[in-house]
């Protein structure tokens, strides 16, 4: 099927897919120069070529006012820079192992088969992959405890090059800065553009210093992707599906905003999300009566499952018997995500383009009749 998608690539000249790709741009300030590594989609993480060293900075590709900025010095193996600032922590480059605290940072080393380098995650509750949990099952990664209970002895005898984190995570943090481990924030799940959040994988590859071969994984990712958008975009006049996503958590049904990750996955799949005008990127809570209003006439409902129990209509149903009148119910217009039995969680930010080919696949069944999905399926 990809390789059929290479080929009509090929036929299209129109590959923009609505993504903004942000050039990156030469400094004006001296004569450094952007490590060749360049990015075009992502925002959070920037990478400048100094004498001996490399500047990384990372940033929240959501916060306009670039607010904090965290930098670090990259030295390769064997070099001996003097012109490096005191109060920016340095990394010796290729890292020799890392520390991941949320799964979504599995992804480009999987990607990149470089698990060899993971030596430790926090939890193993929601991993697929059988490498990973036989891993740690015979202790090659080590479980080290939660957000404020983190067991430093163990992560001491790890002794990490880095520990990846997550600044949205609260507690605990605070305690692994006093180890003098470099403590580098992964802001991939922050960026709202799909290929975006892949475009994180050149950052682990610089860290791998394997820079060369994660551009080309991109590059393919990046070209499967627009290629399967021109599928869609072709066709102008195409009537373009309404789609609602989430459901009720507690009292209020749980959504994602209108300039999020899965609001540019439909669109780009030539789908109406019911929440494109909202300008948030993150997740919404919303009043039942408001979403009924709003899209109880949809022509598809995306759910997605965290749990090992496969969604059904009447499991949904008995959930919340309000479900069964909305419209994708009544003609089984249910789409899932299955994320507790598929490698969703640690392999979808690294394979944007197969998300959309599901989406696709569910909303267009007439263009991609043989297709087989991985994550996301029409119940």
């Amino acid at each position: 099927m990809k390789n059929f998608i290479f080929t009509l690539a090929c036929l299209f000249t129109l590959l923009s897919c609505q993504q903004n790709a942000k050039q990156t741009q030469d400094s004006s300030n001296d004569s450094d120069s952007l490590l060749h590594s360049s990015r075009s989609y992502a925002e959070g993480f920037n990478v400048v070529e100094k004498e001996g060293w490399m500047l990384l900075e990372i940033s929240d590709p959501q916060d306009d006012k670039d607010l904090s900025t965290y930098q670090f010095a990259l030295v390769k193996k064997g070099m001996n820079p003097t012109d490096i600032p005191a109060d920016i922590p340095q990394i010796q480059v290729p890292i020799k192992s890392v520390i991941c605290t949320t799964t979504l940072q599995l992804s480009p080393f999987l990607k990149l088969q470089a698990l060899d380098v993971v030596s430790g995650v926090m939890s193993a509750k929601r991993l697929f992959s059988d490498d990973l949990k036989q891993r740690i099952e015979d202790g090659r990664i080590k479980k080290i405890g939660r957000e404020g209970v983190f067991d430093v002895e163990l992560i001491m005898s790890i002794q990490p090059s880095i520990i990846f984190v997550s600044p949205s995570k609260r507690g605990g943090f605070d305690q692994l800065a006093e180890l003098g481990i470099p403590l580098v924030p992964y802001m991939g799940y922050q960026e709202t553009s799909p290929l975006a959040q892949a475009e994180w994988i050149k950052l682990v590859g610089i860290l791998l210093d394997r820079e060369h071969e994660a551009d080309s994984i991109f590059s393919v990712i990046k070209n499967n992707y627009l290629a399967a958008c021109s599928l869609v975009a072709s066709d102008a006049s195409q009537q373009k599906p309404s789609v609602l996503y989430g459901k009720m958590h507690g009292d209020n049904w749980y959504a994602m905003g209108g300039a999020s990750f899965i609001s540019r996955i439909c669109r780009d799949a030539s789908a109406h999300y019911f929440l494109s005008e909202d300008d948030r990127s993150g997740g919404v809570n919303l009043d039942f009566e408001d979403v009924y209003a709003k899209a109880n006439d949809v022509d598809f409902w995306i759910v997605q499952s965290k749990g090992r129990d496969a969604i059904t209509y009447e499991t949904l149903g008995d959930e919340d018997e309000r479900y069964v009148d909305f419209r994708p119910w009544k003609e089984h217009h249910v789409i899932t995500c299955d994320m507790g039995n598929t490698p969703f969680n640690e392999l979808s930010p690294m394979e944007p383009d197969t998300v959309l080919l599901d989406f696709i696949h569910a909303f267009h069944s007439d263009i991609l009749k043989d297709y087989q999905p991985k994550y996301y399926k029409v119940l």
